[in-house]
């Protein structure tokens, strides 16, 4: 790798776009969308996909809403020729879907490629070959007119052959292959002499493909070129300009969306991106774009996950846990403030009649349930985890709504356990140490059993109580205005007192016949601290009971 003054890379030239009208525009409606998974991605796999495969694979994308799939390129192999057959065959194709099938410009690989399209209602054919200087001068070793003249007498052929199926409607698409490396004013004049020899019309436009084959530049420098091309194209009226990027500096969904504010119409991709090298267009990611931005994206993304486990098992690829929207942590938060903020939203949300309302939770996008994600993996708890992740868990999978005051101690102590097994700790194993740190504690008090007698005319409860308290039993009377100060009462007469009642708080969990109570409380300590303590019961009462002893215990560890 050279350093200081680099020769063997040079920047890419700027396109001459004086008032480029691309960076004040925004997207209000979908592109045409057309699937190359089962051609681009499919000669991208280490193992290509079976026929039946295949056949499952064009469902998925029926299915997901595609009405333009390339199926492959019938005129190199048998596979690919049959597969399409199969299709025809087995009447498996959609009225309202088109076939697209690709040919390089070679005449024995088009007309193998008609033969392919007898019995096929609508389809197009994409005709390519390579423009740019590199290509021209490496792999073909051919001028510029000579190049020209290859697509040119291509397309007259395929014109020309538009007859020999006579019940198959034929729309006409070209790519000069490597567009984003060719000369801008020499791509247009290429695609020019195609229009010009094919004779499109406003009713039956040409497809002209601009393919970032290599991404070469960032991504406002393929935007400029789209709105040179755009601008200049004679009968731009007459043509729908495709976008089909890959993904070689990353930042294939960035060229696309800039593409298509600078005038283009349709976009080809794949599901999640895959293609040769590092993949192409992912057609998931920049559709739940437009959809996050108010743009119904005219594609049913809405069981993600189940698109997700037909695509790998097909292609035998693995969507990346980071991956946009389909990875299994892009709704995770680890991070203590994400998930403080996040369960706040969530909170809020639930509050709220939010029917049509804005989704307003912080560090998420999109809802997850829009895409068929459920709320179960947003929040996981490791050592970087926060009070408000902790306090999510517990209520999300286990109806315990801690009051807010217990939250930084509850995380703190859930998240040192994290610490300490250098992992992650799953939802039931945050409730283990909540549960052993917290709940129904028995030492050093233990509340072995309590009556209580009401005094209707003074309001005031009397309670009896038998503890173990040091290796011994006790029992203890005490009064107050209900059962939890009148055993605060009874341990004060014992000695035992040495806190103030802070806070009480309780509710129900599930419900029905199986439904039991939690209660929370707060005392602080003659030496200024704070216990919390939780108790959890059948009987209401019961449960305040033991919220109050296990406070008292976490107040005074055994040690």
């Amino acid at each position: 790798m050279q350093k200081g003054k680099i020769t063997k890379y040079t920047p890419f030239p700027q396109i001459d776009l004086p008032e480029r009208q691309w960076p004040s525009k925004t997207i209000t409606h979908a592109p045409i969308w057309a699937s190359v998974d089962l051609r681009d991605g499919n000669q991208a796999l280490a193992t290509p996909m079976t026929v039946n495969e295949k056949l499952e694979m064009f469902e998925l994308l029926v299915k997901i809403g595609f009405k333009e799939i390339e199926v492959g390129f019938p005129s190199a192999s048998d596979t690919e020729f049959n597969f399409i057959r199969r299709l025809v065959d087995e009447k498996r194709i959609p009225a309202d879907v088109t076939l697209q099938v690709l040919v390089q410009a070679r005449e024995h690989l088009i007309r193998r490629t008609f033969e392919s399209l007898e019995g096929v209602s609508k389809a197009i054919v994409h005709l390519y070959n390579s423009t740019s200087p590199v290509q021209r001068r490496v792999t073909f070793n051919k001028t510029k007119d000579e190049i020209k003249a290859i697509a040119v007498e291509g397309t007259r052929l395929v014109k020309s052959l538009v007859e020999t199926i006579p019940g198959t409607q034929i729309r006409f698409q070209y790519s000069p292959e490597s567009f984003s490396d060719t000369e801008v004013d020499y791509a247009l004049e290429v695609c020019e002499a195609v229009m010009a020899e094919w004779g499109p019309s406003e009713d039956d436009k040409i497809i002209l493909n601009l393919p970032a084959t290599v991404e070469v530049a960032t991504p406002n420098v393929h935007a400029d070129q789209i709105e040179w091309f755009c601008r200049n194209l004679k009968e731009r009226n007459k043509a729908y300009i495709s976008l089909h990027t890959h993904n070689d500096r990353g930042t294939g969904v960035a060229a696309t969306e800039l593409g298509l504010l600078a005038g283009a119409d349709r976009v080809e991709g794949t599901l999640f991106g895959n293609g040769e090298r590092t993949g192409n267009l992912d057609i998931v990611t920049v559709a739940l774009n437009l959809y996050t931005q108010g743009v119904d994206s005219a594609l049913d993304l809405s069981e993600l996950e189940q698109i997700r486990r037909v695509y790998e098992r097909i292609t035998r690829m693995t969507v990346h846990d980071r991956h946009p929207y389909a990875g299994d942590l892009v709704f995770t938060a680890f991070s203590g403030s994400h998930q403080d903020a996040i369960k706040k939203g969530m909170d809020l949300r639930a509050k709220e009649d939010t029917e049509g309302a804005r989704w307003e939770v912080p560090y998420l996008a999109i809802d997850p349930e829009d895409i068929g994600r459920d709320y179960e993996a947003i929040i996981r708890i490791n050592s970087q985890s926060g009070k408000g992740g902790v306090a999510y868990i517990l209520e999300r999978d286990f109806g315990l709504d801690l009051p807010k005051a217990m939250h930084p101690e509850v995380g703190m102590v859930v998240n040192d356990t994290a610490d300490h097994g250098s992992r992650e700790l799953s939802p039931d194993e945050v409730r283990e140490v909540f549960i052993q740190e917290y709940v129904n504690l028995k030492v050093p008090m233990e509340l072995l059993s309590i009556e209580r007698e009401d005094f209707s005319q003074s309001g005031e409860v009397k309670v009896d109580a038998e503890i173990h308290m040091n290796g011994k039993s006790n029992r203890l009377t005490g009064m107050g205005n209900g059962p939890i100060s009148a055993f605060v009462d009874a341990l004060e007469q014992e000695g035992y007192k040495d806190f103030q009642l802070l806070d009480y708080r309780q509710h129900s969990i599930g419900g029905g016949s199986k439904t039991k109570a939690a209660a929370y409380i707060q005392i602080k300590n003659d030496d200024g601290s704070v216990s919390f303590g939780c108790g959890i019961n059948a009987n209401i009462e019961l449960a305040g009971l033991r919220a109050l002893v296990s406070a008292f215990n976490r107040a005074h560890p055994i040690v």
